[in-house]
């Protein structure tokens, strides 16, 4: 008889799964050990192609459906995302074999109570890198061709350029890879009113994986 523990409660319960996409999600934010820890984001280029790279997940709500990176105002993205706010988060755990892929939208935060919240919340090592000159992706005569933070009064400098990306999500997808039978699943998402005090899965559906 099949050990129960090989087979998780997810594997054949949409509930169960998209509760186990978002655990994997707020475990990736507090653990730097987790896959969840460091999700590819894509968004769409100025020149219309897509764009990937990694950031760190700062900020899951599950109950709303969102989630925070924190980047530099300097960098594509942001004016990428001031152009077409469509955005595309993945992130897969080989160990745990699971994938979850987001798509929604994107929000960017500069001078409001969010954005200043988090860069408080922030440490000293993490605000340095938004005072880097010249800005990030500008090309470079040599590698080491550019100049960090010196001190305190430096690093705080490097506020005007401290960017919060807010993700409300609109679709999660998960893969669940098991030699006894794969899953996969789609889940639609939507606000339950207009402020956006809750988020439902309008639609729950097993896919062919």
């Amino acid at each position: 008889m099949p050990d129960p523990r090989e087979r998780p409660a997810f594997a054949d319960d949409l509930e169960e799964m998209l509760a186990h996409a978002w655990r994997q999600l707020a475990r990736g934010v507090k653990d730097r050990r987790s896959a969840f820890h460091t999700p590819s984001v894509g968004t769409i280029g100025l020149d219309g192609r897509p764009r990937l790279r990694t950031v760190v997940l700062r900020g899951v709500e599950p109950a709303m459906a969102r989630l925070r990176f924190h980047t530099d105002a300097r960098a594509e993205k942001v004016a990428e995302i001031a152009a077409d706010p469509r955005i595309a988060l993945h992130a897969y755990d080989a160990q745990g074999k699971f994938q979850v892929r987001i798509e929604g939208r994107a929000v960017v935060h500069a001078d409001d109570a969010r954005a200043e919240e988090a860069w408080r919340a922030a440490r000293p090592t993490s605000r340095s890198v938004y005072g880097t000159q010249p800005a990030p992706g500008d090309p470079l005569d040599r590698p080491d061709a550019f100049r960090a933070p010196a001190d305190a009064v430096e690093i705080d400098a490097g506020r005007e350029n401290f960017r919060v990306v807010e993700v409300v999500a609109e679709r999660l997808e998960t893969l669940w890879l098991a030699h006894d039978g794969h899953r996969r699943a789609r889940f639609g998402l939507e606000r339950t009113n207009e402020a956006g005090r809750a988020a439902v899965a309008r639609e729950r559906t097993w896919l062919v994986p």
